[in-house]
């Protein structure tokens, strides 16, 4: 289902793939086990009332000039709603980790508006879009990205001393959220002693740390074989029924057979907008084609 263009008010325009409402105006304070998802405010409102956690508005990354010039993100318009969960696929290099790093604020856009939870963080200085990385977005990457010397503990727990926590609440954080990730007898384990699974669990518990307004995965399973695929896609179908606001850049069309909606990028634009009935919910295993 395409989406349909719209005007340039708060709302899309041409090629523009917008969200559907869920009816609240924001995600409230849910939890998944010892996990919150925390109280967030959204974005700016259409002219239909509906609002966003994150609101795109002909969104640009360029690279190079003239006959060099790469157009890695081409006027996006994306919305995308409290509580949902949204895949992103399409061919490498077609600009879909490039547009959640932009997102996510660990990249700066060329053009083009970028509001989450209702400030508009493309103008940010750097020390307010650090903040934002800390306190609102929580990142899982395919490569784990693991601090070597730390232990799976000391992993999740570095976010929460970042941002000010004391020690012992960082502590008591990381250790329910291994909990969570049913990896609470492999605490004091480095990276090296743990499966590719177990480390991507980590990343993910990490990503929460901080109680994040959303969670971006950049092919969180593009390193892992279908029993840790499994166990992952459990985790976020666990994230999504709490409320957490999740959005998965992946290859792989049985990960994104699990989201609530499935956006197609091809060549830095967004090209089509399927909404899948049921979502992450029923039997995960089966639908994503992983067995279980």
């Amino acid at each position: 289902m395409k989406g349909s263009p719209h005007d340039n008010e708060g709302r899309a325009v041409s090629g523009t793939v917008g969200s559907t409402s869920t009816g609240s105006t924001s995600t409230g304070s849910t939890s998944t086990g010892s996990t919150s998802t925390g109280s967030t405010s959204t974005g700016a409102a259409d002219s239909a009332g509906n609002r966003y956690l994150v609101r795109t508005r002909g969104l640009c990354k360029q690279y190079g000039k003239d006959d060099s010039l790469i157009r890695a993100v081409d006027h996006v318009d994306l919305a995308v709603s409290p509580g949902e969960t949204l895949a992103v696929m399409g061919p490498s290099g077609c600009g879909k980790s490039t547009l959640l790093h932009l997102v996510g604020g660990l990249d700066r856009p060329s053009a083009g508006e970028l509001w989450l939870a209702g400030q508009r963080i493309d103008q940010m200085s750097e020390r307010g879009m650090a903040a934002i990385r800390r306190d609102a977005v929580g990142f899982v990457f395919q490569a784990f990205h693991l601090m070597d010397e730390l232990t799976a503990v000391e992993n999740i727990e570095l976010p929460a001393l970042l941002a000010g926590r004391s020690a012992r609440a960082a502590r008591r954080r990381a250790i329910a959220l291994l909990d969570q990730v049913g990896l609470a007898d492999r605490a004091r384990h480095l990276p090296s002693q743990l499966s590719g699974g177990q480390r991507q669990r980590v990343a993910i518990a990490r990503a929460l740390a901080n109680e994040p307004l959303i969670v971006l995965a950049d092919e969180p399973t593009g390193n892992l074989d279908s029993e840790a695929t499994l166990e992952v896609l459990r985790l976020f179908e666990e994230l999504h029924e709490a409320g957490q606001t999740l959005v998965i850049v992946t290859h792989d069309a049985r990960i994104a057979a699990t989201a609530d909606r499935l956006i197609s990028m091809r060549d830095g634009a967004f090209v089509d907008e399927t909404r899948l009935t049921g979502g992450s919910t029923g039997s995960l295993g089966q639908l994503a084609g992983l067995g279980g």
